[in-house]
């Protein structure tokens, strides 16, 4: 199988299908609320771009990641949030129109933030300026993805609103069954090799997860944001666009061992996300009886 056949054609177009799934669960009102309150929307961009790369350079110098890897793991950690998150954050009961919101303005940033972080990272890591011009196709297809199912998918609730509620039971789990068929694919396809470089990096990887939906949840909770939004902003910032990175590491920067990292974490960052579903799911269950009593 073409080794770009699952982040350029599969995962797109699995993700838009469940995208439209999301949409049919939305109204305006919920892009109103996010509007009106647009602390939630800051925190989670700050902490997306300037903690999170702080963070993972970090992990590079306390991993001692070789120059590649660790090009490859800045490149990753600038990446934008991606798709996956928004279904996770429906999973999780998080604020899915936060999420989307994130992610757009995100792929906006992303074409000058990643460009920005990648060129610093070569020069800081292999001693050498190399102009890294913004993914602009690649992140215009991945908010396309985002965004264009999303708004299909409310107009069909707003032109047919009943049988788009009860297909929202149907879509949730038809969205987990067709993210399990995509991480398959994935393993089946390039784990040797994801495997060969796992003792390498594959602790810097699963550290910068977990550190990325820690972060991104205590930090909201810390200065008063509710539940819901600090699961959406943890998800968001925790998962990450890895089609990008692995897109610019292999067009780009025409390295292999720079697309490692991202490959892994894709794998990595499913796992952990279904056990934080679990987790952020608890969370919003006290949450509710809390206000109930």
């Amino acid at each position: 199988m073409d080794p770009t056949f699952i982040p350029t054609v599969l995962l797109p177009a699995a993700v838009g299908v469940i995208m439209f799934g999301l949409g049919l669960a939305l109204t305006p009102v919920d892009f109103a609320r996010v509007v009106q309150f647009p602390r939630a929307v800051i925190v989670g961009l700050l902490v997306q771009t300037i903690v999170l790369v702080a963070v993972a350079f970090a992990i590079t110098q306390l991993f001692d990641l070789p120059p590649l890897l660790a090009v490859g793991f800045m490149l990753l950690a600038a990446s934008p949030g991606g798709a996956m998150a928004n279904i996770f954050s429906h999973l999780a009961h998080g604020d899915v129109a936060l999420n989307i919101t994130l992610t757009a303005i995100n792929s906006v940033l992303a074409l000058v933030w990643l460009p920005l972080v990648m060129n610093w990272s070569l020069v800081q890591f292999l001693g050498a300026e190399l102009h890294v011009p913004a993914p602009t196709q690649k992140i215009l297809e991945v908010a396309t993805v985002i965004i264009l199912p999303v708004l299909i998918g409310m107009f069909v609730r707003y032109a047919w609103p009943a049988p788009a509620r009860r297909a929202t039971g149907t879509v949730r789990i038809a969205s987990v069954l067709l993210l399990a068929l995509v991480v398959a694919i994935s393993l089946a396809n390039s784990g040797q090799t994801m495997l060969q470089h796992f003792g390498t990096v594959g602790l810097a990887c699963i550290t910068l997860n977990l550190v990325s939906l820690a972060i991104g949840y205590a930090v909201p909770r810390i200065i008063g944001l509710p539940v819901a939004q600090a699961t959406s902003i943890s998800l968001e910032i925790g998962i990450h666009n890895a089609a990008v990175a692995i897109f610019v590491a292999l067009t780009v920067l025409e390295s292999e061992v720079a697309s490692v990292p991202a490959a892994l974490y894709g794998i990595i960052m499913l796992a952990t996300a279904g056990i934080a579903v679990t987790w952020f799911r608890r969370r919003h269950a006290y949450a509710v009886a809390a206000v109930l009593e």
